[in-house]
């Protein structure tokens, strides 16, 4: 009997400590909201060198979904503020079949942003990836990105363990008939982020580099 109740004081307590650790990551990953800029159009001062559009879904005929278009319509201000000098687009491009960037260039180019000026990064499979790369790949220390508000705090938390000087602009234009469910998997989603930073995980590519100042046509058609 005394056996039982050992291990099952033991299981509670491992069971109160995993959950209490759990709240704390999620506490640590939310305080980065400090870096979210209330009115990115009006209270940034001075130019960066680039705006990080991070992927998100593209349907079949090769059409953003809302959110991505709210977060590429978000970069298009600040690139027409003059607040930044180039647009990044970081998604998924791991195959023939699925192609969020080439589907945001297409869309940045029908609003008249000149080709040099759209740089692409075709192996941004997730969040952790698209920040690395920015720094090892496109050699960027100092950059705005655009996402929607729930998503931001796990962005600038892992911007800033990798020491990127990143600051984020919300991309929220509309209310999203999923957002629940987006706001359902960033809880898991920050759990990873941590994982990511903290046992030094490398993104999938690594590959050459390339002059964020130079043609963004260079990195077209990139994997």
């Amino acid at each position: 009997m005394m056996k039982k109740q050992f291990f099952f004081r033991l299981f509670l307590y491992v069971l109160v400590f995993g959950l209490w650790s759990l709240w704390l990551l999620q506490q640590r990953v939310s305080s980065f909201s400090n870096y979210i800029v209330d009115d990115c159009l009006h209270d940034i001062k001075g130019q960066r060198p680039a705006v990080l559009v991070l992927g998100a879904a593209v349907y079949g005929g090769g059409d953003v979904s809302p959110v991505f278009a709210d977060r590429l319509d978000t970069a298009i201000e600040l690139y027409r503020a003059g607040l930044v000098r180039k647009i990044l687009v970081s998604g998924d491009h791991g195959s023939a079949v699925y192609d969020e960037v080439n589907a945001a260039k297409d869309y940045l180019l029908a609003r008249d942003i000149p080709a040099e000026d759209i740089f692409l990064d075709h192996a941004g499979f997730d969040t952790f990836d698209s920040l690395y790369r920015v720094k090892k790949i496109f050699q960027v220390d100092s950059f705005l990105v655009t996402t929607q508000d729930f998503h931001l705090p796990r962005a600038l938390y892992i911007a800033k363990s990798l020491d990127l000087d990143a600051w984020g602009c919300r991309a929220d234009k509309r209310f999203y008939k999923d957002i629940q469910q987006m706001k359902n998997r960033e809880w898991l989603a920050r759990v990873k982020a941590w994982l990511d930073v903290n046992l030094g995980v490398k993104p999938r590519f690594e590959g050459m580099s390339f002059d964020i100042e130079g043609d963004g046509r260079q990195t077209w058609d990139e994997i």
